[in-house]
């Protein structure tokens, strides 16, 4: 079903790009047609945008509920703290890249002027100072949840969501807890795995409704720009894949010899079947088994440590996404005149990292979660919808490499942690 609908998609954009340059190189007057179908383009954009709030929340307060606190407590610590470090050397592996691929540069037209005609771009951290930037962004971080989900402020729901996840999780493991408060938290748990499949099956609905938004955006895009257009997606697709490659071959290598001071290519070499999988599925959930199976066979990891690791990593990791949306959010600024100073990277590196800790949890987490960074940076739903509809032609790309990235630093890190913890079976085969 996912393979027929990923197809659907890809005929769509297809479609949409053809009808787009077609139009536009007919030089007829196309206002007619963008009042007809752009807003077929914009329901999709406003169905994703009415989801990304529960699923975000959601998902994110499972998944923090989840964490060990007994047993593996300090080994689970070593597993979170890696996973964060690794998202952080992502984003500003992705921002260093976007900014030096800078995609949209040089590229915009007249007609891109009247798009960037709100002031918003005016709100933007190259304005002010960086420090007072940095500052507003951790005030912004501790706000009223009901307000915060109100008005759609995501800094503010990730860290509230990861903090009652983390609190339900410690209550219910408290010795002191009583039998009858942990059924109330189970109780609470079954409501939010029921509310998460419903929103899901939502999703559902609006992903079968995909194809046709599209080409609905697609082709009002291309008519609008057309073959201006193409600069920036070769650019971004070759930067996106130059991160990736980065990442696992430089900065996991680094990482591996640091903390394991055995040679790095080997074990990402007994990691490839995973790799690969994870390449040619999407999906770091459907190649669990077989990460499992690596960890295992190849890697002689602790069942004990991969059963924890690799499933959090699944959920939490997402090194490939922190690659992914800096291009995105460079892309934008390119076309909105938006000036990215050290405040507004620095804004980008914090937000990329908290939001990509709920693109597991979420079908095709990357592209809800370009939301965020898109709204921190001060866009309006019409320029939002312009992004969106230029990641959701070169998506299914991108998210090949991303999940790529996200599967081979999953192993890695539970490599890394089980050689410090003495948590190999036997002998790595060297």
């Amino acid at each position: 079903m996912k393979k027929n609908l990923m197809l659907q998609i890809f005929i769509a954009f297809v479609i949409g790009l053809v009808v787009g340059i077609i139009l536009w190189v007919s030089g007829i007057n196309i206002s007619m047609y963008l009042k007809i179908v752009s807003p077929f383009g914009n329901v999709l954009v406003s169905m994703l945008k009415m989801i990304v709030v529960p699923v975000i929340f959601l998902s994110l307060i499972s998944g923090s509920a989840s964490l060990p606190t007994g047993k593996f407590g300090k080994i689970g610590l070593k597993v979170i703290v890696w996973y964060f470090v690794t998202s952080l050397l992502a984003a500003v592996v992705g921002s260093t890249l976007a900014l030096v691929f800078n995609p949209g540069a040089g590229s915009s037209i007249s007609a891109w002027s009247s798009l960037a005609s709100s002031n918003t771009t005016e709100v933007v951290a190259g304005t002010t100072s960086a420090s007072s930037a940095i500052i507003d962004v951790l005030v912004g971080m501790f706000k009223n949840p009901f307000a915060a989900l109100a008005n759609g402020d995501f800094l503010a729901i990730i860290v509230f969501s990861i903090a009652f996840g983390l609190a339900l999780k410690f209550i219910y493991d408290d010795k002191k807890t009583s039998d009858e408060m942990r059924v109330k938290i189970d109780g609470v748990f079954d409501l939010i795995d029921v509310t998460k499949e419903a929103i899901f099956k939502m999703v559902d609905w609006i992903l079968a409704y995909t194809p046709i938004g599209v080409f609905a955006l697609t082709s009002c895009n291309f008519a609008n720009y057309g073959s201006a257009l193409f600069g920036p997606y070769v650019s971004l697709t070759i930067g996106v894949i130059c991160g990736v490659i980065f990442m696992i071959v430089v900065v996991y290598s680094i990482m591996l010899f640091l903390f394991t001071r055995k040679n790095p290519f080997k074990a990402l070499k007994k990691i490839s079947d995973a790799s690969l999988t994870a390449f040619v599925t999407r999906s770091s959930a459907a190649t669990l088994p077989v990460s499992l199976k690596v960890a295992d066979e190849e890697l002689d990891v602790d069942p004990a440590l991969s059963a924890f690791a690799l499933p959090l990593g699944a959920t939490i990791n997402m090194d490939g996404v922190c690659v992914h949306l800096p291009f995105f959010a460079v892309l934008a600024a390119n076309m909105f005149g938006i000036n990215l100073g050290f405040g507004g990277l620095a804004l980008l590196v914090l937000t990329t990292v908290l939001a990509s800790v709920g693109a597991g949890g979420v079908p095709g987490g990357s592209l809800m979660l370009l939301f965020i960074i898109l709204e921190n940076m001060g866009l309006d739903t019409a320029q939002t919808s312009i992004i969106v509809g230029l990641a959701l032609g070169i998506n299914p790309i991108l998210d090949m490499f991303e999940t790529m990235n996200n599967v081979t630093g999953d192993l890695v890190c539970t490599y890394a942690v089980a050689i410090n913890s003495d948590m190999i079976v036997d002998s790595v085969k060297d």
